[in-house]
């Protein structure tokens, strides 16, 4: 796995906000990659009046909603992060963009979300004749991802998320609807949560992935869970995600991945490079001590835990 990365991405100016062009100018200077354009592939999960929305806006320099902010820049930056996107599951790579995607609904921005880049590249691959899985491990529910895909069978997935925390959602009692029901595996990690119990959910729900045996795993990877960023409460270190990336590169063998969130530009950087080393097999380079629980959070989640193993009994082997 390689990075894909371009400079317009920083072309994006929110100025003082957690959501800047420090997050990847702190991951040191990067191999320019030609872009291609992702405007085409818009309207695959976005309504026209929304994608007109925010090309008047962007014109404008105004925001979109409370939280997220655009510039001239914005509308350019938006769609490359679309078009690296693609790319990356095209070549297995990583598409290190911004702005995000994952709160990005059809016909809304939401948590300095623009356009829902995972989203648009698994439907693209979806209209291929594809079965995808989105693993989601920002520390935050990509709501907007959870909400476009919960009623289809096509595409599993996958969120490990702090609860309760913005935007809400993502209980044991949503696993989808209609035809995708069972299809959504929504995993509340409490406040205080740590590396024992991302590994334990991760664990404990991969019989479901390997059930749906997907064709191409696609994750939403934001770092937001490390122990030392600002938005959320998540005691995860360094570590776990190298051992995320281990575990997802020996169950399956067509992975890509893009940026959603991780707002601590000095920790931020190793947890990338670490998730990439362990999708890679290589060394990790950034170890800290690992983390546990309290717990309190502990307790939390083996209710929440168990509450979702049942309801997805209904639909697979767990």
């Amino acid at each position: 796995m390689k990075i894909i990365y371009n400079d317009v991405f920083l072309q994006h100016d929110t100025g003082m906000h957690p959501e800047n062009r420090k997050r990847l100018e702190a991951c040191g200077r990067l191999q320019q990659t030609d872009i291609e354009d992702g405007e085409a592939f818009l309207p695959l999960v976005h309504k026209k009046f929304y994608i007109d929305q925010v090309k008047k806006a962007c014109e404008m320099g105004s925001r979109l909603d409370q939280d997220t902010v655009v510039s001239s820049g914005t509308y350019e930056a938006a769609i490359k992060a679309v078009g690296a996107t693609i790319m990356a599951s095209k070549t297995g790579d990583f598409a290190l963009v911004r702005p995000p995607g994952h709160h990005a609904h059809q016909d809304r921005s939401s948590g300095f979300c623009i356009f829902n880049n995972v989203a648009i590249a698994a439907q693209k691959l979806v209209d291929e004749g594809k079965r995808v899985m989105i693993f989601d491990f920002d520390g935050h529910l990509g709501d907007g991802t959870f909400k476009f895909f919960y009623k289809t069978n096509k595409v599993l997935y996958w969120s490990l998320h702090q609860f309760p925390a913005f935007p809400g959602g993502g209980t044991p009692d949503q696993i989808g609807e209609d035809e995708g029901a069972g299809y959504t595996i929504p995993v509340p990690l409490p406040p205080g949560a740590g590396d024992d119990l991302f590994m334990d959910a991760m664990k404990r729900f991969m019989p479901v992935a390997e059930q749906f045996a997907p064709d191409v795993v696609a994750v939403s990877a934001g770092f937001d869970a490390h122990k030392d960023d600002l938005l959320l409460d998540l005691r995860a270190s360094t570590n776990l995600f190298y051992h995320m990336g281990q575990i997802l590169k020996d169950k399956f063998k067509n992975i890509f991945a893009t940026l959603e969130g991780g707002y601590n530009i000095m920790t931020f950087p190793k947890c990338l490079f670490n998730f990439i080393d362990g999708i890679n097999g290589d060394e990790m380079k950034h170890e800290e001590t690992k983390t546990d629980s309290h717990i309190l959070a502990y307790e939390e989640y083996e209710g929440n835990a168990v509450m979702l193993e049942r309801n997805l009994s209904k639909y697979w082997k767990i």
